[in-house]
């Protein structure tokens, strides 16, 4: 079986950062694929699943309701627990999406109040959610890309 592509990124030179993970064509359509990388893998601790899962609330929130709606395909949370996948329809670079990325950011940083879909009603698991922790390592997150501008995979 062939290695897929995430796989063969060398996480032990992986820093925080914003990186264009691969990009997807099926006919006239190009899907772009990001990992927000809010920890260094296997160099910082992991989120707390708390945290991770007030961060997919709070992000899919945000993105699926603003200006850019229409280009979101998915955000989630990554298996390892060091960030998320954000899939957007068209062939974008790391650069086109910063802004919203930072908008995000600033969104779950001010956010007060109920984390939107933590409802039985709503949620599988509801309860598991922690806006202080969230909060905490959005706040790194974006420090991290203001500051380091981080954006380019290390060689693979």
């Amino acid at each position: 079986m062939e290695k897929i592509a995430s796989f063969t990124v060398d996480h032990l030179h992986l820093r925080k950062g914003l990186y264009l993970s691969r990009t997807d064509k099926k006919g006239e359509v190009t899907v772009s694929t990001f990992d927000l990388r809010f920890t260094a893998p296997n160099c910082e601790p992991v989120m707390d699943t708390p945290a991770v899962h007030t961060i997919e609330h709070l992000g899919a929130t945000f993105l699926r309701n603003g200006e850019k709606k229409e280009d979101i395909v998915y955000f989630g949370p990554m298996g390892c627990r060091t960030g998320f996948y954000l899939l957007m329809f068209g062939e974008l670079r790391p650069e086109d999406v910063l802004p919203l990325v930072l908008q995000m950011c600033d969104f779950i940083l001010e956010f007060e109040g109920d984390i939107p879909g933590a409802r039985a009603e709503e949620c599988g698991n509801y309860l598991d959610q922690n806006l202080a922790e969230a909060k905490f390592y959005t706040e790194r997150y974006k420090d991290a890309l203001v500051r380091e501008h981080n954006f380019v995979y290390p060689a693979r």
